[in-house]
């Protein structure tokens, strides 16, 4: 078999990003139509991601925000996304390059993807709640959704 010198893998991934950033215009567009809401996991460490130094302190390598009812100033364009959340009642600008995307899902239909990121290596999975301050181990199943605004680990959502 030849080596794929088209890398049909990343070509896949990137098509796969735009359905995230369609979705992210649409929300920006119309705002979020009925139960929708997203869970957007991405790397804080990956290059362009703009998050405070208090963020990237606590959570160097992953972050999942929750897009649901708080959001303010979503900005969508071809490479990257902004958008203004409250974390423990302060205000935080984020800027994310679809590109340190690595994982989108909609709870409401269940509807999900993963990506890979390129250039950094998979970290832990346990996040601080938001709204609790509390750490929590976020992969159990029996756990109930985070509220909008929350911190969650990537697992929380992915399927076993």
């Amino acid at each position: 078999m030849a080596e794929d010198q088209m890398r049909y893998d990343m070509l896949a991934q990137d098509a796969l990003r735009g359905v995230v950033r369609r979705a992210l215009k649409i929300a920006r567009d119309e705002g979020l139509p009925g139960e929708h809401h997203f869970y957007i996991s991405f790397r804080t460490d990956a290059p362009g991601v703009e998050v405070s130094e208090k963020l990237r302190k606590q959570y160097p390598e992953e972050i999942t925000i929750v897009l649901q009812h708080q959001f303010w100033n979503l900005e969508v364009n071809e490479e990257r996304f902004s958008v203004d959340l409250t974390f423990n009642k302060i205000p935080e600008r984020l800027v994310v390059p679809f590109a340190a995307v690595q994982g989108f899902f909609d709870p409401s239909v269940q509807f999900g993807l993963q990506f890979q990121v390129q250039g950094v290596s998979a970290g832990t999975n346990v996040a601080k709640d938001n709204a609790t301050g509390g750490v929590t181990e976020a992969s159990k199943p029996e756990e109930p959704a985070p509220a909008a605004g929350d911190v969650v680990s990537l697992d929380a959502f992915r399927k076993k």
